[in-house]
């Protein structure tokens, strides 16, 4: 009824599986999921949507399923938030992922006409949201097209977490330094799927992380 009442229109499902049916027969702009859910649970759910689309996804979990939040996360959720919360709090961060969905394919700062970046074997088309490692397609949700993006505009140049949340999530949104760990971590697994040597983001530890210099 909230999300309504800020002019969303809203579909609600009482169970995983049809959730999934639902989401896929009629795509979504955005998904909320919970962890506990009868016949799919959120986490199978959401790795299931993975498997199809780059979807923003806000997942939630309670306060003592820390695990699961970075299990999340690893999945390929774009946010979390602990219960309880307020209504105010997930309108915000929808509000939010909502932004960083439509800023990630309209061409941003640094970025040449055409909205695409290259950085020698890495190619990021912001219009389609698309992004390639010598060729081969790699799966970016929002928040990490977004990271990729903000570390590999000024190759060499360090990024602090702070600095990648503002970038990802907006200065106005708080998330913990390790939901950066957990996304960068998630990334690099992917690009190494296409390369098994790929190493262009590096850490720097307790310092941040940067896209290496060719």
């Amino acid at each position: 009824m909230t999300l309504e009442q800020e002019g969303y229109i809203v579909r609600t499902y009482t169970d995983g599986e049809s959730a999934l049916q639902g989401i896929i027969a009629r795509p979504v702009d955005l998904a909320v999921l919970d962890i506990k859910m009868p016949r799919m649970d959120g986490m199978e759910l959401l790795q299931r949507l993975r498997q199809r689309t780059s979807l923003p996804v806000i997942f939630l979990t309670s306060k003592d399923e820390e695990v699961d939040e970075l299990m999340g996360l690893r999945l390929g959720a774009d946010d979390y938030i602990t219960k309880p919360f307020s209504q105010r709090l997930l309108i915000e961060r929808i509000r939010a992922l909502l932004r960083r969905n439509e800023a990630g394919r309209a061409e941003g700062s640094g970025t040449p006409a055409g909205g695409i970046m290259a950085r020698g074997e890495l190619v990021l088309d912001e219009t389609k949201h698309q992004c390639t490692w010598r060729g081969t397609d790699i799966q970016l949700t929002v928040t990490e097209f977004l990271l990729v993006k903000t570390l590999a505009t000024r190759p060499g140049m360090v990024k602090s977490r702070d600095q990648l949340i503002d970038a990802a999530y907006g200065e106005n949104i708080y998330v913990d330094d390790r939901t950066i760990d957990s996304h960068i971590k998630r990334v690099r697994k992917k690009f190494r799927v296409a390369e098994d040597s790929f190493n262009q983001i590096e850490t720097l530890y307790g310092i941040g992380y940067r896209y290496k210099e060719a």
